[in-house]
Formats: structure tokens, C-alpha cells, sequence
């Protein structure tokens, strides 16, 4: 995406507020994330939003983060009807039995760990790199992995706004 607006940049920028507001939700479940993002609208490029989907990233509270985490599946288990985490967790699809036997296991000791879903920006990483990155990462301090969270949580807002923002208007959202 460049600095050009687009049509669905357009579209986004004159919906209610109630609709851009559920657009967002499908992006991020952070309520503050959204209305952050909202409250700068129109924006005059997809650049222009995504800094501030970035800066409201970086501004979460803890509890907005982990709100922000609820709304994601664990990895090789996308939630039915989800065609945003089926489509970005791809590279779980083709996985052997014992890389999904494995990865539920991982998922499982992370979130006893951290209290939270390991979150990856799983888009175009195959299932033995989402695999790897949970083990590095278990072993993190709370703080630091805070830090990796909220990095891929950014990764993962954009590749939705950039959605977002490409579609036409027949297209919806």
C-alpha cells in the first residue's frame, strides 16, 4: 500500500460511525484500538492510518491488550466461520498429526504461562516456523514477551487494514 488513497479507503472513511466501528472490530477486539483509530477518520491515505493503528497499538493498556489477544484463536485452531484467522493461519493447514499435536501442546504451556494466546503474526509462515517461534518465545519474561505481542499484534492490524482498505465498495467488508 502506498501514500494513494484508495476506494475502499473512501468507503471506510464516509461509513457510520456504528459500521466503521464493527469494520475495526474485525481487525482488532480492542475497544480502545478502534476508537482510536476511528476518532482520526477521514484519513487521507492508508498510510495515514496505518500510523495511527500503529501509535494506538503502542498506547494499549495491558487490559486493552489482552482484550485486543481475546479476539484471536490459538494457532492451527481458528475459530469456525473466521475466514481472517483461517486465511492467516494457512500454513497450519497442510500440518502432520504431530505438528498440530505438537503446537496444541505449545499453545497449551504459553497460555498457562503468560495467561494469554500465543500471538504471531502467522501470515505466510508455515507451521513449522509458527512452531519455532512458540518455542523461543515461551521463555521470555512476561515484560518481554509483552513487547513481542504487541509487535505482531501492529503486524497483524495491518495486513487487516490493508484488506480494509483494498476492497471496492461491492466488495464490502
Amino acid at each position: 500500500m502506498t501514500s494513494s488513497s484508495t476506494p475502499g479507503l473512501a468507503r471506510f472513511n464516509t461509513l457510520a460511525a456504528a459500521e466503521a466501528t464493527a469494520e475495526l472490530h474485525e481487525v482488532c477486539a480492542s475497544a480502545a484500538w478502534g476508537s482510536a483509530v476511528l476518532a482520526h477518520r477521514p484519513y487521507a491515505t492508508a498510510e495515514a492510518l496505518f500510523s495511527t493503528s500503529d501509535a494506538a497499538t503502542a498506547r494499549l493498556s495491558p487490559e486493552d491488550l489482552a482484550e485486543a489477544m481475546a479476539g484471536h484463536p490459538p494457532i492451527g485452531r481458528p475459530k469456525p466461520g473466521d475466514p481472517a484467522s483461517a486465511r492467516e493461519q494457512r500454513g497450519m493447514a497442510g500440518a502432520s498429526e504431530e505438528l498440530r499435536t505438537e503446537m496444541l501442546e505449545l499453545n497449551l504451556a504459553y497460555q498457562e504461562r503468560f495467561g494469554h494466546v500465543f500471538l504471531i503474526c502467522a501470515t505466510g509462515a508455515t507451521g513449522e516456523q509458527m512452531r519455532d517461534a512458540v518455542k523461543s518465545r515461551i521463555g521470555n519474561s512476561p515484560e518481554q514477551e509483552r513487547g513481542h505481542v504487541r509487535t505482531e499484534l501492529g503486524k497483524i492490524n495491518r495486513i487487516r487494514l490493508t484488506r480494509l482498505v483494498q476492497e471496492t465498495p461491492e466488495q464490502g467488508a
